[in-house]
């Protein structure tokens, strides 16, 4: 069975989620992040580039999650921001699973 390698429902609802933050909060991720949470909220089809981009911002960023203000609602830090600019948990998980599945060679 080919992959799907259209953004789950959930991708794209924390990456929308991402850029009402960032609008709101005039903050948080880079040009790069918000031309992914576009991508991802747009639900077309991402590369197999696309996805191991992922996965290693996710790998890199983890870290943020300990970060000030990261799970904070009223006042998100910008590491918050960029993580769902980037798909958040979903996105995470999603580019985890796509990497080992395109690492088979499926």
């Amino acid at each position: 069975m080919p992959l799907d390698f259209i953004p789950p429902p959930q991708v794209a609802i924390e990456a929308e989620h991402g850029l009402a933050l960032r609008m709101e909060f005039g903050r948080g991720g880079t040009e790069v992040g918000k031309a992914m949470a576009e991508l991802l909220a747009s639900r077309e089809p991402v590369s197999p580039r696309t996805i191991i981009r992922m996965y290693s911002y996710f790998c890199r960023h983890e870290v943020d999650k300990r970060g000030k203000n990261f799970f904070n609602p009223n006042k998100p830090s910008n590491g918050f921001i960029a993580w769902l600019l980037w798909g958040g948990d979903a996105g995470q998980e999603w580019a985890k699973g796509m990497r080992e599945e395109i690492k088979k060679g499926v």
